[in-house]
């Protein structure tokens, strides 16, 4: 049994069968889908650092995610609590690195404070972030996912939420990170129904004059050090004023881009992260739990 495992997982890992053939024979070995989706979630980041949330967690059912999209299924990663009930809910969306641990940590952090959380992958029309296996390096999003897949991906993750008796169909929230952010905001202005927004050091949408279209209020938090971005607030505060729209923030001192990714020791700032951390939970629950 070990040595056909093995041997399924290599042939995974070289490319040579795709990830339903895997779960297909990793079930005959196995004899539990439980268990081949749990085998193959651990094969995708095997370079992952400590959770702060572990996976098998018996409070929180978590696992990979599969919905229906335009352009065929949408791949990610979903955690809510084990308890029996309804959720407000919290999409995700990843950084330029894909759907990697850190994310789905985070999802499970979301599920440990009472929400429904999906992290899709924007990279499932190229068949996933597993197919890039450099990935942890940064990928070109831009030309891989652009705002309009975005948008379209990210409806039909709202769509199946609304299908889910788990989650509170009116409770519906989304969160972004570095080239995450960027689209989360952009996603603000798209897609209907979002009743929440938190940033984390995203680019405003281009142009400015989008933020007209937002329906739900929005906190975003900037890194000090992260010029590029938080030197573009006055502007952004300034057409969040012009159209009435609800827009909090929060420049954080001495923090660079990306300081809440704590698998990131050259960008982690462990201050920073843990009240940006209360923040997006304190503004999460007035706007999603009440």
């Amino acid at each position: 049994m070990a040595e056909e495992i093995k041997k399924l997982v290599k042939e995974y890992q070289e490319g040579r069968i795709s990830r339903r053939e895997f779960i297909q024979q990793a079930v005959v070995f196995t004899g539990s889908l439980a268990v081949a989706t749990s085998l193959i979630d651990s094969l995708a980041f095997p370079q992952a650092y400590a959770a702060q949330v572990e996976p098998n967690d018996p409070s929180l059912t978590s696992g990979s995610a599969q919905f229906p999209g335009p352009a065929g299924t949408v791949l990610g990663y979903q955690s809510r609590p084990s308890a029996a009930g309804s959720y407000p809910a919290v999409i995700i969306i990843h950084a330029n690195q894909g759907l990697d641990d850190h994310i789905r940590d985070v999802a499970r952090r979301f599920a440990k404070v009472g929400y429904f959380a999906l992290a899709p992958d924007y990279l499932s029309r190229k068949g996933g972030t597993e197919k890039f296996p450099d990935a942890n390096k940064g990928l070109s999003m831009g030309g891989l996912a652009p705002k309009e897949v975005i948008k379209e991906d990210t409806e039909s993750a709202v769509a199946y939420l609304r299908s889910l008796k788990e989650v509170r169909s009116d409770r519906i929230g989304i969160t972004g990170f570095c080239w995450g952010g960027e689209q989360a905001f952009h996603a603000a202005t798209q897609v209907r129904g979002l009743k929440a927004a938190v940033i984390f050091y995203g680019r405003s949408p281009n142009p400015l004059d989008l933020v007209q279209q937002i329906e739900a209020p929005v906190f975003v938090h900037y890194g000090e050090l992260d010029k590029g971005i938080t030197g573009g607030v006055p502007q952004t505060e300034e057409a969040m004023k012009k159209y009435n729209k609800p827009y909090e923030y929060k420049i954080y001192s001495n923090a660079q881009h990306a300081f809440f990714h704590d698998g990131r020791a050259d960008r982690y700032n462990p201050e920073a992260a843990k009240e940006a951390w209360t923040r997006t939970v304190e503004f999460f629950k007035k706007h999603l739990q009440s």
